[in-house]
């Protein structure tokens, strides 16, 4: 079986790293804001460009966290409007509801699966403050039109930067473009924690500041809350993980792009829509190889039968989830279809030449 990621694997190529670290972390005797995460948080900045990295619970808290220093800080209000793609995971959502902010959701550009920033301006009113855009699936979501934007109506761009660590545009990091950026460590990604991990990155100092206490139940000082915060909080060994992967994730990352160029220029099969490779002046980093197919299911059982796992991301579309009720009329076609056809193949730094090979031939036999 070619299994879609095999996290062990790859997790054993740090071994002797991650070993290391963890008896360093519990000889230490200090397992929460330590040293290990403000090494960790020097590193990603470092790696990022960003000035201020913090690091947190998880990718959506990432997210929560951002806008809940935005609303403290005044540039927020309550019931404003962000605009956010169609297409996106449902944190990008559940982040701007959870702050009783209203999301407006928008239509993907259906080659990249990305925010269509050509459609944006028409859904900008007087209550929009910002736009949360995602660089899904690893694809850089950034354009001079989208800047252009941003300076004519006073809007703050907020990177959902979970799958795209490394990705850059003209040179600039992806978690470097926007006011801010929201990153995931789940252990899938292309830099995963062993358990659940994100970070915030700005350089904005009084926003990197007011995450950091919110994070920690709203205090700067011990038993000093100034605000109503949250208990978000990277732990230390998580911190001190992903400061040894961290090291190798420009080479995984090259890895992930091999493969995704050997996809796009070996499968021929005009039942299979491929994404496109590459993609103006971003570099992406293929956190996901999604494709479409008309009849998914018949695809992805095919596969399976011939040794190959695959994933759906995302099956359900966030307005058409039980969650949101209060969308489930609404009508998104572009995105539906994405959600309707989109099937991810197997991608990740320790995936084999004679593994490409075989996906490319068995998807150019398929009929």
């Amino acid at each position: 079986m070619i299994k879609f990621l095999d996290l062990e694997k790859i997790n054993s190529l740090h071994k002797e790293g991650l070993i290391e670290a963890s008896q360093r972390v519990i000889n230490s005797g200090w397992y929460l804001m330590g040293n290990e995460l403000k090494t960790f948080e020097t590193k990603l900045a470092s790696y990022t460009g960003a000035k201020h990295a913090i690091g947190v619970a998880n990718g959506l808290d990432a997210l929560r966290l951002i806008l809940r220093a935005y609303l403290e800080l005044g540039v927020l209000n309550e019931g404003d409007e962000i605009i956010v793609p169609a297409n996106t995971y449902i944190a990008s959502i559940l982040a701007i509801t959870d702050n009783k902010l209203v999301p407006i959701l928008v239509e993907p550009n259906i080659h990249t699966y990305n925010l269509d920033i050509d459609l944006i301006e028409a859904h900008i009113t007087l209550k929009t403050k910002a736009i949360l855009l995602v660089h899904l699936y690893g694809q850089v979501c950034w354009s001079d039109t989208l800047l252009q934007l941003r300076d004519k109506y006073d809007l703050k761009i907020i990177e959902d930067n979970a799958q795209s660590i490394g990705a850059t545009w003209r040179g600039i990091s992806t978690g470097n473009l926007g006011d801010a950026a929201g990153f995931s460590f789940y252990p899938g990604k292309n830099l995963g924690a062993l358990g659940d991990g994100g970070a915030v990155t700005t350089n904005d100092e009084a926003l990197s500041s007011l995450v950091r206490s919110l994070g920690n139940y709203g205090s700067k000082v011990k038993y000093q809350n100034e605000y109503k915060g949250l208990n978000s909080r990277l732990d230390e060994i998580q911190a001190a993980f992903l400061s040894v992967k961290i090291d190798s994730i420009n080479q995984e990352n090259d890895r992930r792009k091999t493969i995704a160029k050997a996809y796009c220029e070996g499968i021929k099969n005009d039942l299979i829509q491929l994404p496109i490779y590459p993609a103006d002046a971003g570099e992406h980093v293929w956190h996901l190889f999604v494709i479409r197919t008309d009849n998914r299911n018949k695809l992805q059982n095919y596969l399976s039968e011939n040794g190959v796992q695959t994933l759906i991301h995302y099956p359900i579309p966030p307005h058409k989830q039980i969650a949101y009720k209060e969308y489930n009329n609404l009508s998104f076609p572009l995105t539906e279809k994405i959600h309707n056809e989109v099937l991810s193949l197997p991608i990740s730094p320790v995936l084999t030449d004679e593994e490409v090979n075989e996906v490319i031939l068995l998807l150019n036999l398929y009929k």
